[in-house]
């Protein structure tokens, strides 16, 4: 039996004791895990090593989606792990999913992007949606192994939110829902989706007013994914442009209510912003660990390369920005677990995160050398798999934004 610890970890169905509740104890912050963690940990450690890595550049290739490894991590718990406990979940906190996903994005992030990427959808309804809403929609996440999707992003409006275009006009007990959603992780595979959309016509209502979140499900009339697209890297995540034409959603099919859309979606971000941060750093631990193992077995002017000083270096700057990185999304994770506003330490995470695991796996090349530039070695798709980091989510830049902001408002409070 594939990891017999399994059963005692899934069958608990108690959330694992979290980083958070040791960090606000009276000593302060504690780095330790606790047993429960150091188990999750190890179960999704031996997955990717023993599930993940061998099947990477296949799916790599074939751009396939990973039906099968999918199954298998949720049929361990290594999905939907935040579900609430009465629903049938794990209620885990957002530091205890990162561990896991950490350790998933070590074998392949696009893998671990398809397993994780359902996620972002279902904490839409985790965070605002009714019980009801949440027993039949996440509830049929927990019976059987099927994924969710967030619907946001638009052609013309990916990280300008307020952009969006896609609306929604109330029929009696129904929307009427049109519209075109674009990169959406999990647009072709999920049951159900997350979409925003804008319910006030008047252009000038304030986005806190002016945009309502729904749940649409896969089989409504007028729901429609597009083609798969075919990416850079994280091929074997599922991303597609969804269209819906005169879809008739329920009224019950609405978050909060009228108007609470946007805060929903940007107060999910808090929320799926550190895991973003913690796949960036398996891929950037990843590309470390290959290259230290590439540098005591390469050669060049008569003794190993990591002998010299300049690929010495590269690793040692490599180091420093995993484990800070690492740092940045326990605190993020942290922050939010704790309740505190965590808007700008999730969004500095995420940015600082995906800028170390672009330059590692640009390090990682460069110490291959030109067998780093050549599909047989891990270190290419690394390469390709890293660069979305920065662009997904919110781009480093919107996340700059978001730290500017708040750091200039705090000062403008102070100074008042």
């Amino acid at each position: 039996m594939l990891f017999s610890k399994v059963a005692s970890i899934v069958t608990r169905r108690t959330c694992i004791r979290s980083f958070s509740s040791n960090a606000t104890a009276s000593n302060g912050y504690n780095f330790e895990l606790s047993d429960t963690q150091k188990e999750m940990q190890d179960l999704a450690r031996k997955f990717t090593k023993e599930e993940i890595i061998p099947n990477a550049a296949k799916y790599d290739k074939s751009g396939e989606y990973p039906w099968d490894i999918l199954k298998k991590a949720w049929s361990l718990g290594l999905m939907n792990n935040h579900i609430p406990q009465d629903i049938g979940g794990l209620e885990c906190s957002v530091f205890d999913g990162c561990l896991v996903g950490e350790e998933l994005a070590y074998g392949c992030t696009g893998i671990a992007t398809a397993i994780g990427g359902t996620n972002l959808g279902q904490t839409p309804v985790i965070v605002a949606g009714n019980k009801e809403q949440q027993k039949k929609y996440l509830g049929r996440l927990v019976e059987e192994p099927i994924v969710a999707a967030y619907c946001v992003t638009e052609p013309g409006a990916g990280s300008d939110v307020a952009s969006i275009k896609t609306k929604a006009e109330k029929k009696g007990k129904e929307w009427i829902l049109n519209g075109t959603k674009m990169w959406i992780t999990n647009g072709g595979v999920a049951n159900w989706y997350f979409v925003l959309a804008r319910t006030n016509p008047d252009p000038n209502a304030p986005a806190s007013k002016a945009f309502t979140g729904f749940i649409v499900e896969r089989a409504f009339e007028g729901v429609t994914p597009g083609r798969k697209e075919i990416n850079m890297g994280q091929r074997a995540s599922d991303t597609r442009m969804v269209t819906f034409e005169d879809v008739r959603v329920p009224e019950e099919n609405v978050l909060i209510g009228e108007g609470a859309g946007f805060k929903i979606a940007m107060g999910t971000f808090d929320k799926t912003r550190p895991p973003v941060a913690c796949n960036a750093v398996g891929l950037a631990q990843r590309a470390l660990d290959e290259a230290t193992k590439y540098s005591l077995e390469r050669k060049t002017f008569g003794k190993l390369i990591s002998d010299h000083q300049a690929v010495a270096f590269k690793l040692a700057d490599m180091a420093i920005g995993v484990h800070t990185a690492r740092l940045a999304w326990m605190h993020a994770s942290w922050s939010s677990d704790a309740g505190k506003p965590c808007s700008q330490t999730a969004s500095a995470a995420k940015c600082y995160a995906s800028d170390v695991a672009n330059k590692c796996a640009s390090d990682a090349v460069q110490i291959f050398g030109g067998a780093g530039f050549n599909s047989e070695y891990p270190v290419e798709k690394l390469m390709r798999d890293a660069k979305i980091f920065q662009i997904y989510e919110g781009t480093s830049e919107i996340q700059k934004l978001v730290i500017s902001r708040t750091l200039l408002n705090e000062a403008k409070q102070k100074n008042n």
